[in-house]
C-alpha cells in the first residue's frame, strides 16, 4: 500500500506542477505504480480545468475563459509534454541517425520553436471555440493512457532514464487496473468513439516511430500525449461523437 501511495505521488510529481506529494526519486518498486495513476492524474487536472472554467464562465466571454484555461492548462502540466514534443519535432527534421541526440539537445531547435508555436496557437484556438470543457477530464485521461498503452506495448528506445524503468516495472496486473478504470470512466461519460479515436491516434503515431526509430523515447511520449489531446479538441470541436 505504501508503494502505491508514492506511486500516485511520483505520477503526480512527474505530470504537474501541483505543490503536492513531490516525489522526485524513483524507487524501485513505484515506477509502476505512478505508470498505472497516469490517466487519473490527467482526469484529475481535466477536472481542475473545468471547474476553473466553471468559477470563470458567469463573468467574462467563452473566448477570453477558454484561453485562460489554455494558459493554466499549460502551467499546471510545466509545459512537459510540449518539451517533448518540440524535441520530438527536432528529431524530425535530421536524419535517423542524428535524431536521439538531437532529441536530448537541451536546447529547442529552430524547427522545434516554429512547429510548437503553431502547434499552440491551434490549442489555444481550439479552446476558445470549445464550449465542451466538461469533457476535458476525459481528454487528459485518454491522452495519457494513450502514453500508457505505448510503455507497455511499445519498444523504448533509450536505456536510460524513467522510461527504462517504467517499461520494466509496470506489469500485467497494473495495466488491468489502468484500463479498467479508464474503461469505466469512458462508459460514465458515455464517449466510446472518443476512446476509440484515441486509440486511432495512438496507431498512427506508433507505426511512423517504430518505422522510424525502432520504438519510442520519453520525448515521443510527450509528442503522444500532445497531439492526442488537440486531435480529440478538434474531434469534438467540430461536431464528432458529441
Amino acid at each position: 500500500m505504501r508503494d502505491i501511495f508514492k506511486g500516485f505521488a511520483l505520477a503526480v510529481s512527474m505530470l504537474t506542477t501541483l505543490p503536492f506529494f513531490k516525489v522526485h526519486n524513483f524507487y524501485k518498486g513505484i515506477n509502476g505504480y505512478a505508470v498505472m495513476f497516469y490517466p487519473l492524474v490527467g482526469f484529475v487536472l481535466g477536472a481542475l480545468l473545468w471547474g476553473v472554467y466553471l468559477l470563470l464562465a458567469p463573468y467574462t466571454s467563452s473566448l477570453h475563459a477558454g484561453v485562460i484555461i489554455f494558459a493554466l492548462w499549460i502551467l499546471l502540466t510545466g509545459a512537459l509534454h510540449l518539451d517533448g514534443f518540440s524535441d520530438t519535432v527536432d528529431g524530425l527534421y535530421v536524419c535517423k541517425e542524428k535524431a536521439l541526440e538531437v532529441m536530448k539537445d537541451a536546447h529547442v531547435g529552430g524547427m522545434g520553436m516554429i512547429v510548437s508555436g503553431t502547434f499552440l496557437i491551434l490549442k489555444a484556438s481550439s479552446l476558445a471555440h470549445f464550449e465542451l470543457f466538461y469533457l476535458l477530464p476525459l481528454i487528459l485521461m485518454l491522452s495519457r493512457l494513450n502514453a500508457v498503452l505505448a510503455i507497455y506495448f511499445y519498444p523504448y528506445i533509450t536505456q536510460e532514464g524513467m522510461g527504462t524503468l517504467a517499461k520494466e516495472e509496470f506489469t500485467k496486473t497494473q495495466l488491468f487496473v489502468t484500463l479498467f478504470y479508464s474503461f469505466l470512466i469512458v462508459l460514465l461519460y458515455n464517449k466510446l468513439l472518443l476512446f476509440v479515436s484515441a486509440l486511432l491516434v495512438l496507431f498512427v503515431i506508433k507505426s511512423f516511430f517504430i518505422k522510424r526509430y525502432g520504438g519510442f523515447s520519453g520525448d515521443v511520449y510527450g509528442f503522444t500525449i500532445e497531439v492526442t489531446e488537440l486531435t480529440l479538441l478538434n474531434i469534438l470541436l467540430f461536431g464528432f461523437f458529441i
